[in-house]
């Protein structure tokens, strides 16, 4: 009966599978920039983990400018559209599986299209063990109030 609780706090989510009760979280976000080398080039600010990864790339890299007009980027499928909006030698986008249809009921991706994502993704894995690297410091990983939200973003400055 103690569960039950758990389950009605607002800022509770009831697992279904082991009918255990799990704390919300306030999820923090940053986008980071990364080259080969596991080096850490740019980290933009915190923000709300609500944000969408390419709202967040739009409000800090304005679209129609020369920010990435003479690198490569590999991006991931959260960022959809900024082969449009921003100019570069050239950007990596991995390649969207369709959507179920009536015409197409079992949709899949041509062996082309899932090695160029393998591709993609080993290249991305990169940046992926960059991020790790900063959060094994923990630097981005440690749960901050909203009171000390200024001082956490100075520390990244």
């Amino acid at each position: 009966m103690a569960w039950r609780s758990l389950a009605f706090d607002p800022k509770m989510k009831l697992n279904r599978k082991s009918i255990t009760a799990e704390k919300k979280r306030h999820t923090l976000k940053s986008l980071v920039i990364s080259d080969f080398n596991r080096r850490i080039l740019f980290l933009c600010r915190i923000v709300a983990g609500s944000v969408h990864d390419y709202t967040l790339m739009k409000d800090v890299f304005t679209p129609g400018s020369a920010w990435f007009e003479k690198v490569n980027l590999w991006l991931d499928l959260g960022f959809l559209g900024a082969d449009k909006d921003y100019q570069s030698t050239q950007i990596y986008l991995p390649h969207k599986k369709p959507r179920k249809s009536k015409k197409n009921p079992n949709p899949t991706l041509t062996p082309e299209q899932k090695k160029q994502n393998r591709k993609q993704a080993a290249t991305r894995v990169i940046v992926e063990h960059a991020i790790g690297g900063m959060k094994f410091f923990h630097c981005l990983v440690v749960g901050l109030s909203s009171l000390y939200t200024t001082m956490y973003n100075y520390f990244l400055a």
